[in-house]
């Protein structure tokens, strides 16, 4: 397992990830290309959402603080147009690495997740912002006809910050208490716990496994795990071990 990613390594992937994303766009036959991990989407679409999301963290960073009241996202669409789309995209990836920066890794601001693993800081937006446009960027691979798999430093953060930041949460699992656990081949394992606590998670060492027999274990290469996580790939397409109906409950809790 690797150390937690500096914030300037964090800056330095969302940048690439972005760019990542523009060059999937710029190669994509046209933006009304149907996204087939986001159900309902364009390409347009996602690429407005990106950016949107870009824009509405660089302001969250630098002007909000722990407890306020969700802030509202700028209202302004991307143009349309694949010539005016993409130096849109990248200005909206200027402005928020900008603004991480002059914010700084420490700086308080306002986050939707409980701040049990995940605190609310800039470094921990920055950390989810690395995750968004790393999904996003495969999503936007797919839909041009050309998805990669997902470079393995950001896909191992990206499983780390998930379960850090979406799945640790105090509210009560609503079944009997259970044990997932994730194997990336050679790349790292981690326990996610739910019981009436909540749901929470432990990197795993192969003597911990070994010990502790999980309710369920899965198992896959780093980028299938993430993609997995994301549900961009379906549940029966790793190999389980265990209680196969327990990924599905915890993706619906």
């Amino acid at each position: 397992m690797t150390e937690p990613l500096s914030f300037p390594i964090l800056l330095r992937m969302i940048d690439e990830r972005s760019a990542a994303f523009r060059a999937a766009l710029a190669a994509a036959p046209n933006l009304d290309s149907d996204v087939p991990s986001c159900p309902g989407w364009t390409l347009y679409d996602l690429a407005n959402h990106l950016s949107e999301g870009d824009r509405f963290w660089a302001h969250i960073v630098l002007n909000t603080a722990p407890g306020d009241e969700r802030p509202s996202k700028d209202g302004l669409a991307a143009p349309r147009e694949r010539e005016a789309l993409i130096p849109w995209l990248a200005d909206a990836t200027e402005q928020l690495i900008t603004a991480l920066r002059d914010a700084g890794p420490d700086r308080s601001c306002w986050a939707w997740w409980e701040p049990l693993a995940s605190p609310h800081t800039a470094a921990a937006a920055a950390r989810r912002r690395v995750a968004e446009s790393l999904i996003h960027t495969y999503d936007a691979q797919l839909a041009s006809g050309t998805p990669q798999e997902l470079p393995t430093t950001e896909a191992v953060d990206a499983i780390e910050e998930f379960l850090a930041t979406v799945c640790t949460v105090t509210t009560p699992w609503p079944s009997e208490p259970a044990t997932m656990d994730y194997h990336a081949i050679r790349a790292g394992s981690w326990r996610q716990t739910v019981d009436a606590a909540g749901s929470r998670f432990t990197r795993l060492t192969a003597t911990d496994a070994a010990e502790n027999k999980p309710t369920a274990a899965i198992y896959g290469t780093v980028s299938e795990m993430a993609l997995l996580m994301y549900m961009r790939i379906p549940n029966g397409s790793l190999r389980m071990e265990g209680d196969a109906g327990l990924l599905k409950r915890l993706q619906d809790s």
